[in-house]
């Protein structure tokens, strides 16, 4: 009897204990689904990659506080919330650093730095240094600021970001650089969407040269970080080879007497042991040259075919090769080139500095980041340098591929319409009509043709939306007059 006197206690605690956590965790799920609506919402309404309103929620890996410092601040910075054309961002607030977006925000080891953080909007942002322990907490109301001190006791480049759900993801992050680091400026990596040779056209076959320079770069993978490139050109991905059918393709391919690894290339156009790769292992410093016939029509991808395989398509090294059927393809106004695939880094995501790859997450399936054209949106496809860019009333092809090497994308174009979308690079096949996404694999190409009709800007992705928050966005911006027959804010008869 003693023996139930304590058992009944004991499991009403513990009754207790699993209700209260049950509780909690419903609650934080409710706050983690309400952060994704919130976010979806704000991509719909065109604002969520820097319109008017940021995406909302909070996260669920809060920083462990560190001790604030006595004394004075030896250097101190305010910074403001804010937007850039489509991109959330931290903006410098007087000093050297006013007007400043995600400016580099500098200091010596062993300095008390000081940090205000003023919230422009009644939308929610903080800001946070996981490698110093230190948060602003959730400011949620305009015109709230909120300050945080700390002593930086080592050098580095260290990112500072909000950990509001895509925020990051979506530009806010910078630099918080002490003393001298080990991360200089690198080079970017990412291929202009636009650059696209001209249609074929309606010529007869003749001899297409090209020329691939496997080149290993150490480019911007993100704001602060960089990673080692492997690259066709210098570039992710690499040039866009375009043909017709018929066509004799002479490839060349050069490996820079500075690299480390061996390279080749296998096309899925060519039809030959390897698609070339047999032929085309190249040690540093040699150049080979092959060629091939294309046989058939469709829009191919290219990739190295060297061990470890994955790991050079991982590092950059694919591209697309367009043959054109005979009489070409049907005019269009704009054309664009985008390619997806994945990054395995030692690092976790959001890691500043040089970043190191990981054969074990690749092995693995586990990457860090997801990428179009070689880095995250806010330095590639959603960004004012590298976005798409249409009027109202044009026709817009779009090439996409799928570099991988692991990863299946489901392309979506939020807020559009595929016209006609050439599923698995099919060019001969009847296209489908109508479509909202489609699926395209490693290894993989589609081409997707639609008009647009209404301005603003249109978010490229994967609809895997778990992937934007690792970096995978891009933006299709279109300029012209608004036609309320299209679309409108507001009732329909007000």
């Amino acid at each position: 009897m003693p023996q139930t006197k304590h058992v009944l206690p004991i499991f009403f605690i513990l009754l207790l204990t699993v209700l209260l956590t049950g509780c909690y965790s419903i609650q934080r799920e409710q706050v983690s689904i309400q952060a994704t609506l919130s976010a979806m919402q704000d991509q719909m309404q065109g604002t969520g990659m820097g319109g008017d309103h940021a995406m909302g929620g909070t996260s669920s890996v809060p920083v462990s506080p560190a001790e604030v410092p006595d004394g004075p601040a030896d250097v101190s910075y305010t910074l403001t919330t804010g937007t850039s054309g489509h991109n959330l961002v931290f903006i410098g607030v007087g000093g050297e650093i006013d007007g400043a977006l995600n400016p580099t925000l500098v200091a010596q080891p062993g300095d008390i730095v000081e940090i205000t953080l003023v919230n422009a909007e009644a939308v929610q942002h903080n800001l946070q240094i996981d490698d110093f322990g230190v948060d602003t907490g959730f400011l949620t109301s305009q015109g709230e600021e909120q300050t945080i001190k700390f002593v930086v006791d080592r050098e580095g480049s260290f990112t500072y970001y909000c950990i509001v759900p895509g925020h990051q993801a979506a530009g806010m992050q910078g630099t918080l650089q002490v003393g001298s680091g080990d991360s200089a400026s690198a080079a970017t990596v990412v291929k202009h969407p636009a650059d696209i040779p001209a249609p074929v056209g309606a010529r007869g076959p003749q001899l297409v040269q090209a020329e691939l320079v496997a080149q290993e770069v150490v480019g911007q993978l993100a704001d602060g970080t960089t990673y080692p490139y492997f690259t066709f050109n210098g570039s992710v991905p690499g040039p866009f080879i375009r043909a017709r059918v018929g066509d004799t393709v002479e490839i060349t391919l050069r490996n820079e007497t500075e690299s480390a690894f061996v390279h080749s290339v296998d096309l899925h156009a060519a039809t030959g042991p390897g698609g070339g790769g047999d032929v085309s292992q190249v040690q540093p410093g040699e150049t080979k040259v092959f060629t091939f016939t294309a046989l058939q029509p469709g829009i191919y991808v290219y990739h190295c075919a060297t061990p470890s395989v994955p790991h050079h398509i991982a590092s950059g090294m694919f591209g697309l090769i367009l043959i054109e059927p005979a009489g070409g393809l049907p005019p269009v106004d704009r054309e664009f080139y985008v390619m997806q695939s994945e990054i395995y880094t030692l690092e976790p995501f959001g890691t500043p500095g040089e970043l190191t790859f990981s054969h074990e997450k690749m092995s693995n399936e586990r990457p860090e980041y997801f990428v179009f054209n070689g880095a995250v949106g806010a330095m590639g496809l959603a960004s004012e340098d590298f976005m798409l860019n249409a009027n109202v009333g044009e026709t817009v092809r779009i090439f996409m591929g799928v570099g991988g090497p692991n990863f299946t994308s489901s392309f979506h174009v939020i807020g559009e319409i595929f016209d006609r979308a050439y599923a698995f690079g099919s060019l001969t096949a009847p296209p489908l009509t109508d479509v909202q996404t489609i699926s395209v694999p490693p290894g993989g190409a589609v081409m997707v043709e639609f008009r647009v009709d209404y301005p603003g800007h249109y978010v490229l992705v994967d609809h895997a939306l778990s992937r934007l928050e690792r970096g995978l966005v891009g933006i299709l911006h279109v300029d012209g007059t608004a036609n309320p027959n299209i679309f409108k804010e507001g009732p329909a008869n007000p």
